[in-house]
C-alpha cells in the first residue's frame, strides 16, 4: 500500500482522517485541494509531505495555480517546502516528483536497517514511540515505525508501545492500525504514561520521527516527544530520532529558530466532533515540540548514524 502516488495525471493518497474505520483514497487534481488535504491532515508526515509538495508543483504546472501557498501550508515540516523547491527548480517537475517518491522508498528501507542494527547493539527489543511514523507518514514502511517493522521482520521485536498522541490520536488511530496490519506485538498507552513506564522499565528504547532537525541536532517532532526524551534520559534508555537526510535543515541553527505550528483550540476542546470542554474554553495547541540535542542518543538517517551522545552533529 502506498500512502501517496501519482496515477493518471493526479495525486492519489490515503485519506488518513478516515482511519482506522475506513481505508479510502482521495484523487487530487488541483493545488487548492492538495493544500486542503495537507491542512486537515488527510496526508501528513514529513517525508510524505515532501512527496506531496513535489507532486503539487507538477499539478501547478498543469493548472497554473501558485505554489507559494502550498509551500507554506505546514510551516514546521521542512520536507514540504523542500519538495516544492526541488520540483520547482526542475525543468520537468513531475519527473523530479517521481524521483523523490522513489528516493523515499529506498530511504525508508535504509533507515529501518540502520535503526534495527543500532538497537541490536543496545540489546533493545521493547520500544516506545509517539505519533505515527509508519508507511502512512512516508510512501511505504516509514521512519521510526519502519525500524520497528524491520525488527519484527527479523524476529527480534518483543513489543512496541505506542502513545495515543492527543489531540488527534495519530498513535491510536494510525500507528496501532499499522502495527496490527504487520502483525507486530504492541500495546497502546495514554500519552502521560510514557515517562512513568520508562522509569518502570517497560521499554528498552524510544524511537521518534522528525519534522525538522536543526544544525545542532535539536529536533522538532510531534508534541509529547520532549517529555519522552526527558523520561528516557532519567531511565537511562536510548532515545533515537529516525528521519531522512532531507529533514535535516542546516539553515536552522538551533531548535529555538524552528517555527512551531499552533493548530487552534478546536482540536483540544472537542474529540471526534464531540465537545469535551465547556463552551468558551480557550486552549494552547502546539502541534510539535523541540527536543534538545543533548537528550538525543543518535539521529538515524538513510545515509548515516549521527551519535549526538558522542559529540557528533548533523
Amino acid at each position: 500500500m502506498r500512502t501517496i502516488d501519482w496515477v493518471d495525471d493526479a495525486i492519489v493518497l490515503v485519506d488518513q482522517t478516515r482511519l482506522p474505520g475506513e481505508l479510502t483514497y482521495l484523487r487530487i487534481t488541483t493545488v487548492a485541494d492538495l493544500i486542503d488535504a495537507i491542512q486537515r491532515l488527510a496526508v501528513r508526515g514529513a517525508p510524505a509531505l515532501g512527496v506531496a509538495g513535489a507532486m503539487g508543483v507538477a499539478l501547478a504546472a498543469r493548472t497554473g495555480e501558485p505554489i507559494a501557498p502550498l509551500r507554506a501550508a505546514r510551516p514546521t515540516a521542512v520536507n514540504l517546502a523542500w519538495g516544492v523547491d526541488q520540483a520547482a527548480a526542475n525543468a520537468d517537475p513531475l519527473a523530479r516528483a517521481l524521483e523523490i517518491r522513489d528516493e523515499d522508498l529506498s530511504a525508508c528501507l535504509a533507515m529501518g536497517a540502520r535503526g534495527a542494527d543500532l538497537l541490536a547493539e543496545h540489546a533493545a527489543t521493547r520500544v516506545m514511540t509517539v505519533c505515527n511514523t509508519g508507511g502512512l507518514a512516508t510512501v511505504e514502511r516509514g521512519t521510526a515505525l519502519g525500524v520497528i517493522q524491520t525488527m519484527h521482520e527479523r524476529g527480534v521485536l518483543a513489543e512496541a508501545l505506542a502513545l495515543e498522541t492527543r489531540p488527534l490520536l495519530q498513535g491510536a488511530r494510525l500507528t496501532a492500525w499499522e502495527l496490527a496490519r504487520m502483525g507486530a506485538p504492541h500495546r497502546l498507552i495514554v500519552d502521560s504514561a510514557g515517562p512513568f513506564l520508562l522509569a518502570r522499565g517497560a521499554a528498552d528504547a524510544v524511537l521518534i520521527g522528525a519534522d525538522r532537525i536543526a544544525a545542532n541536532g535539536d529536533t522538532a517532532n510531534k508534541i509529547g516527544s520532549y517529555s519522552l526524551a526527558l523520561g528516557a534520559c532519567r531511565a537511562g534508555v536510548p532515545f533515537l530520532v529516525i528521519a531522512p537526510e532531507t529533514t535535516i535543515d542546516l539553515a536552522t541553527p538551533t531548535g529555538d529558530a524552528i517555527h512551531i505550528e499552533d493548530r487552534g483550540a478546536a482540536e483540544v476542546v472537542s474529540l471526534g466532533g464531540v465537545k469535551i470542554a465547556p463552551d468558551g474554553t480557550q486552549a494552547l495547541n502546539p502541534a510539535f515540540d523541540v527536543t534538545p540535542a543533548d537528550l538525543i542518543t543518535a539521529i538515524v538517517t538513510d545515509r548515516r548514524v549521527i551519535r549526538l551522545d558522542r559529540g557528533e552533529t548533523p
